[in-house]
């Protein structure tokens, strides 16, 4: 009992003894808890660097804004790990002289280990982030990805003209006839200004003729990093409008216009508003740079006849020399009448093509009897015509033109929407393209090879997602013009308030896209009898009640075979008398 007492009475006395001694007398006798303590704490830092880098790389994936104290937290723990690894390596040496160690070695490494600890605990303790990083704005993949612009004499005087009006004016006017490259010029505005940091903010979205609000004011919101606390359209404009405030230099791009357009509808303030705000407006009528009061009004003119041959031989992959194919081609290209879409659409149709197929193509252009709508496509209907021909040229086994069909379908979608590639597949399956292929899998490769093929011929364009394809508002124009007539009539309508009036042409459809249908839709029937209908996508209107669609409203469709129904509420009823579906 003695002896216990006494232990217990030496280690107390050892204990008050480290404690108010001096602190060297700590490194010889403490040696083992400062070892035990500097790698503890250590080994928790290296752990808790990995998971904050760990979570820095996810919010790199997810183009975050990486916080400047968290950047700096990792610099300073990779710093001390690096710096502290010797120390480690010298704590094993150390081990090896076990039962003969060198003292002095031994109090250095412990006191350099004792300074050591209180800092990598300090680390520790400032290395609870609620969050790593922030979602910055975007900056816009059309200035990103633009690269279709060409230096020709029109385009570059326009681009001057706009670039000087933007300096002096609020809001700039550039008009022009359909496929002349007006959207084109517009991108190169905002990439130049971006890339120049003309402005804080450089934002472009396309206005089409049947706006979608929502769509707008989700894009420019995502641009300026807001998210939207409130619901209606209203409040959604009045919290933009008072983001957009802040920001003291913006130029917004407001492509494809088609009338006049109240932009405080949107939230975009500007003029005495806003006087830092510049608005870049392009559209096909020059009455619309007047009714929206631009101040500066500027015309994109057709390329020159040498402009025009520089663009087609290009495109179609010419040599530049004297042969009779390139006299040929000449005489084709001045049929485009200047207009960049029909010349790169008609040059990517007889590019690797024969001196024949070239003469055949000229000859056609010269028999023509114009026989297009001036107003709506103007000169690029004769072109589109042509190249839309010449897609099923070399694709025997593509048989009853199954390409030109895919073409088509693209048609069926609201204007400058993307195209989601599966749906159209699963649609060019439905309505029967390429019946000599058995396969599902067989089926979808010669889709998506046709869908390539317009693609090169210039009839789709890429969209931002791999998966999703566009279509020109021109082109799109030229497939309902195909349509409207012939064996395929389709008929394609957006934000539908009232059921069309029936008249007996209805009975001639093969497809009808009906979008945006809204939820009270005056006049909307029963029962409808469509005998030739292959093919209906009926969508209700986003963000609202479910279109109600009676379960004898299909019933005399007999000849359906794809029904695409998004927001709708139906029976399943009716679908019994669908044999084909």
């Amino acid at each position: 009992m003695a002896e216990f007492v006494a232990a217990a009475a030496v280690e107390n006395v050892t204990n008050q003894a480290m404690t108010y001694a001096s602190p060297y007398l700590r490194y010889f006798f403490r040696y083992g808890q400062i070892v035990q303590d500097f790698t503890n704490q250590r080994n928790a830092l290296k752990l808790r660097k990995g998971t904050v880098k760990d979570c820095v790389g996810e919010a790199k994936r997810q183009i975050e804004i990486i916080y400047d104290e968290v950047e700096d937290w990792l610099r300073r723990a990779e710093k001390e790990l690096e710096e502290t690894q010797n120390l480690e390596d010298e704590i094993d040496r150390v081990k090896c002289f076990k039962w003969c160690p060198k003292w002095g070695w031994r109090y250095c490494l412990s006191k350099k280990l004792a300074e050591k600890t209180p800092i990598i605990s300090d680390l520790l303790q400032t290395s609870n982030f609620a969050q790593v990083g922030r979602r910055g704005s975007l900056k816009g993949i059309e200035f990103i990805t633009s690269t279709d612009f060409r230096d020709f004499e029109s385009s570059k005087s326009a681009f001057n003209q706009i670039m000087e009006a933007i300096n002096a004016v609020n809001m700039i006017g550039l008009h022009g006839m359909p496929g002349v490259g007006k959207t084109t010029l517009a991108k190169e505005v905002g990439k130049h200004a971006r890339e120049q940091k003309l402005f804080d903010k450089v934002v472009m979205f396309t206005m089409s003729q049947n706006p979608n609000i929502r769509t707008i004011q989700d894009k420019v919101a995502e641009m300026f990093g807001l998210n939207f606390r409130t619901n209606t359209e209203e409040g959604r404009a009045e919290e933009l409008w008072s983001r957009l405030k802040v920001e003291k230099h913006i130029l917004i791009i407001i492509d494809d216009l088609w009338d006049e357009f109240k932009l405080e509808s949107i939230g975009i303030p500007f003029g005495d508003e806003h006087k830092g705000c510049k608005i870049l407006l392009t559209t096909r009528q020059q009455q619309v740079c007047s009714k929206m009061r631009c101040q500066e009004e500027i015309q994109l003119g057709i390329l020159s006849k040498d402009e025009a041959w520089v663009l087609f031989k290009d495109q179609a992959g010419l040599e530049d020399d004297c042969s009779i194919l390139n006299e040929v081609a000449k005489e084709v290209a001045g049929e485009c009448k200047g207009l960049p879409l029909a010349i790169v659409t008609v040059a990517k149709a007889l590019k690797d093509r024969s001196l024949d197929e070239w003469r055949d193509a000229n000859q056609r252009f010269k028999d023509s009897t114009h026989f297009y709508d001036e107003e709506v496509l103007g000169g690029v209907l004769e072109p589109l015509k042509l190249s839309y021909d010449y897609l099923k040229k070399d694709n025997n086994q593509m048989t009853v033109n199954h390409i030109q069909m895919c073409f088509l379908l693209c048609s069926l979608f609201p204007e400058d929407d993307e195209i989601c590639t599966e749906l159209l597949i699963m649609c060019g399956i439905g309505v029967g393209l390429f019946p000599n292929v058995y396969s599902i899998e067989d089926k979808r490769k010669k889709i998506v090879e046709a869908l390539k093929k317009l693609q090169k011929s210039g009839f789709l364009l890429e969209a931002d997602c791999a998966y999703m394809m566009r279509m020109h508002d021109v082109v799109r124009d030229f497939a309902h013009w195909l349509t409207s007539t012939g064996e395929n009539r389709f008929m394609v309508k957006d934000k539908l308030k009232e059921w069309p009036d029936m008249v007996e042409s209805f009975e001639c459809y093969t497809a009808i896209a009906l979008w945006n249908c809204s939820s009270n839709l005056k006049n909307f029937p029963d029962k409808v009898e469509f005998s030739k209908l292959k093919t209906l996508f009926l969508q209700g209107e986003q963000k609202a009640d479910s279109l109600v669609v009676s379960s004898t409203f299909f019933e005399e469709m007999k000849a359906l075979q794809v029904l695409y129904l998004r927001n709708v509420s139906f029976s399943l009823k009716g679908f019994n008398s669908l044999p084909n579906l």
